[in-house]
């Protein structure tokens, strides 16, 4: 038995072990190490620890945690079995998201997946372990399940298909899975379930694991989930208010590029993970990862007159200076993007077509050109069509006008904002673009495409969201300006006098737009 615990931990089939879909992303040893590194020291020497992992996929937290204790704990049992054994019993507790991965962790942690087997490093009388894995189903109400939010058309399933209710946030009492305080909750939670459309639609759920570890109040938690609670995510305004507020969060590390953190995964918005101490409060110590640099500071999560995550210390300071001045931010512009009443999506048949409306009830015909009938130019995905004047339902007053168009849909990783546009009187626009109504001046709205073009802007907006989704609130902290004359970057950095090095990290940060 002793030859067997002494190679349990060699390297490592889980350093290049591959996930199971994008919701579930499989936490990498080393990642896993850093994210224990945070926890205080003395706790690996200390035999009364207990841990739990609430999302196990892999085992790796457990596994390296174990590793931890075999090393802090030699002098209070000399004997390599018997620390293992109180270790593995006493200290290491999981619940695994799957059978799948139930018996994947029980193999990283116990060296078999049957830890009452005879290639188990321990013995347990059960076949789990401490690794516990139940089939649980989802609680329906009103097409919806009332812990999780999943869809009751997408997740009601046969029962030999996984259903994702994972047991841990399917409860109101988690207390009561395993009957035990611990003092350590660490974990990589499920990120997202689908809701029957594309990934953008997908239901953020990583907060519900969040929540439910802070009912059983350990003096550690400590969990990596996706950064797009900072400025936005689907139903999360809530919890991102909880956790800017939460002056227990010691610790986060961001990484704006989750490659940086998971190699070859891609998260829009980012990863981070933190620290929450029970039993401290204070200032946060912010990391923040990009590429091979890192760069720390301490400072609230919440930044006075904020009410989202500011992620760099250059990003506050040309936002306080911005606000200084107190101009009307150009959020209150914009209307969003069914302004005009119509959805994005355009079904074709040769010249004629058909456009869908808002609310995905009906639709009304369009084509390719313009004719008698057909006279209103309606600016849409990947061009323009031609509606008659009777079917726009919403906004009539505004076809007569200039507009300014920007596209809903943005890249965070380049340019920010797609390329906005000027939408002439006798048209209108589709849910592709957001849209700000001006009036008979053509000139006004020149200026306003060429000051959202600057970098200075664009920078703005990347500071406010971190998605592609730009909706109207992701320019809450880009000022209005005098529209009379245009903008250009150099006038912008003199108005609101910023520093050579907040200038050097806009032109560094965002590419020009042509």
């Amino acid at each position: 038995m002793s030859s067997l615990l002494e190679r349990a931990y060699n390297p490592d089939v889980l350093t290049c072990l591959a996930n199971l879909s994008n919701d579930e992303v499989f936490t990498p040893p080393e990642l896993a190490n850093d994210v224990l590194d945070m926890l205080p020291p003395e706790i690996w020497s200390d035999p009364t620890i207990k841990i739990l992992d609430p999302c196990c996929k892999s085992g790796v937290f457990l596994r390296e945690a174990a590793k931890r204790f075999i090393k802090g704990l030699e002098r209070e049992y000399p004997n390599l079995q018997e620390r293992v054994d109180h270790i593995m019993h006493e200290q290491l507790f999981g619940i695994a998201i799957t059978e799948l991965t139930s018996l994947l962790s029980r193999r990283s942690l116990y060296c078999s997946k049957f830890p009452n087997g005879r290639f188990s490093v321990v013995e347990f009388d059960s076949s789990e372990g401490n690794v516990r894995q139940r089939t649980v189903q989802h609680t329906w109400a009103n097409g919806r399940c009332k812990f999780c939010g999943a869809s009751n058309a997408e997740y009601d399933r046969d029962e030999a298909l996984e259903t994702y209710a994972y047991e841990f946030i399917h409860t109101d009492d988690p207390e009561r899975i395993l009957n035990m305080k611990f003092d350590v909750i660490v974990g990589n939670p499920p990120y997202q379930l689908s809701d029957g459309g594309n990934s953008a639609s997908a239901m953020p759920i990583y907060q519900k694991f969040v929540e439910q570890a802070k009912k059983l109040s350990p003096r550690f938690l400590a969990m990596i989930i996706p950064a797009r609670w900072f400025v936005g995510g689907r139903g999360l305004d809530s919890f991102r208010s909880e956790m800017l507020n939460d002056h227990h969060i010691r610790i986060l590390h961001d990484y704006p590029n989750a490659s940086d953190c998971f190699p070859g995964v891609e998260i829009k918005g980012g990863v981070c993970y933190f620290l929450r101490e029970r039993d401290s409060e204070g200032l946060c110590t912010i990391f923040s990862h990009n590429g091979n640099e890192t760069t720390s500071c301490t400072r609230p999560l919440l930044e006075p007159g904020m009410s989202t995550f500011i992620r760099s210390t250059t990003q506050i300071s040309v936002l306080n200076k911005v606000k200084q001045l107190n101009e009307q931010p150009m959020s209150a512009l914009l209307n969003a993007g069914r302004y005009f009443g119509f959805h994005t999506r355009i079904v074709w048949n040769g010249d004629t077509g058909t456009l869908q409306t808002a609310d995905g009830a009906s639709s009304y015909p369009v084509r390719k050109t313009q004719t008698e009938d057909y006279c209103i130019k309606v600016y849409v995905a990947h061009g323009t069509c031609w509606i008659q004047p009777k079917n726009i339902t919403r906004n009539q007053q505004a076809i007569e006008s200039y507009k300014v168009l920007i596209p809903r849909a943005g890249n965070p990783n380049s340019s920010i904002l797609g390329n906005p546009k000027i939408s002439e009187p006798g048209s209108c626009s589709s849910n592709t673009y957001n849209v700000i109504v001006l009036g008979e001046d053509r000139e006004t709205a020149e200026n306003i495409v060429t000051y959202l073009k600057t970098r200075f802007v664009r920078y703005l907006v990347a500071t406010r969201t971190s998605t592609q989704d730009m909706a109207p609130k992701s320019f809450e902290f880009v000022p209005c300006q005098d529209w009379s004359r245009p903008w250009k970057d150099e006038d912008l950095f003199e108005k609101y006098n910023l520093s050579g090095n907040e200038r050097q990290t806009v032109l560094g940060t965002i590419p020009e737009m042509i």
